[in-house]
């Protein structure tokens, strides 16, 4: 292991349970696109849901190469694209101090939009279950020792809780089956500092009226089964309960979409070790 991958595990504060090595020949592939902060080791399967039911976007390096280009990304969002990337990197902040995990590869240039908001002292951590995936965002950024792409499960990080300043989740949470959604919802809390922000844009329940719901419909049955939890249930009602926080939701394009900010509170109490329990304050925005 280099310095470099010693380094970014460092730094992470952890070892996560279910780093697993891509094999000398993409690790070669990730050092010649210019990455120099990957960080692999243990073993982990690829998620059964990935496999059964995303193997033609996201598993075969045939659909990465595909799937990634910008109009596709774009059309696939109706052209709303740009607006959910800049949603949800202005909810992170205008400039990007300290650590920020982003949960999961996302096609298009969201994370490079991301990197350049980051301060001269910042990291950003991305963290994806699957290498072809990580490999592909390797070829899409330049070196910057502040970046670092870690191999691992959102539903089971294992490093120690209160390591990150921000967690983004973007189109993350429709592809999941519930229960490893709680898990990451879970993980990305616990990992989140007191006053830190949890950014997630997804899926939402559009109105009666909306000229798509009907071919979404169908898009979900077919493609994304998951994703009807997030028209049948609200985000929060996934997430953990006890911690104390404030929650603030917007929705985008006739409510087909969707940004939260899960903004942890300090903990309370006189030696500040224990969080109050209480249920999350949910205040909702004006539509856009």
């Amino acid at each position: 292991m280099t310095a470099g991958m010693t380094d970014a595990r460092d730094r992470a504060g952890c070892i996560r349970r279910g780093l697993v090595p891509t094999g000398d020949a993409v690790l070669a592939r990730m050092r010649s696109a210019g990455v120099h902060r990957f960080t692999a080791t243990g073993a982990l399967p690829v998620p059964r849901y990935l496999e059964r039911l995303y193997w033609w976007a996201y598993v075969h390096p045939v659909a990465v190469r595909l799937f990634d280009r910008a109009w596709l990304v774009d059309a696939i969002l109706f052209g709303n694209f740009a607006r959910l990337r800049d949603a949800a990197l202005d909810a992170l902040g205008e400039t990007i101090s300290g650590r920020t995990l982003q949960v999961g590869c996302v096609y298009g240039n969201l994370t490079q939009r991301l990197r350049e908001r980051l301060t001269g002292d910042a990291q950003l951590d991305v963290v994806d279950v699957l290498p072809v995936q990580l490999e592909n965002l390797g070829r899409k950024l330049p070196p910057d020792e502040r970046v670092a792409l870690l191999h691992g499960d959102a539903s089971s990080l294992a490093c120690a809780g209160a390591q990150y300043d921000r967690v983004l989740l973007f189109f993350l949470l429709h592809e999941m089956p519930e229960n490893l959604r709680r898990a990451a919802l879970g993980e990305a809390v616990r990992v989140l500092k007191p006053g830190g922000r949890l950014v997630i844009v997804d899926y939402h329940l559009p109105s009666r009226l909306h000229p798509l719901r009907p071919l979404m419909h169908q898009v979900f049955r077919h493609l994304e089964p998951h994703a009807f939890d997030l028209w049948a249930h609200r985000v929060e009602q996934f997430m953990p309960r006890g911690a104390q926080a404030t929650f603030v939701k917007r929705t985008y394009f006739g409510g087909l979409y969707q940004r939260l900010v899960w903004t942890r509170q300090a903990v309370s109490g006189a030696s500040g070790a224990v969080e109050r329990l209480m249920n999350v304050k949910r205040e909702e925005a004006p539509p856009k």
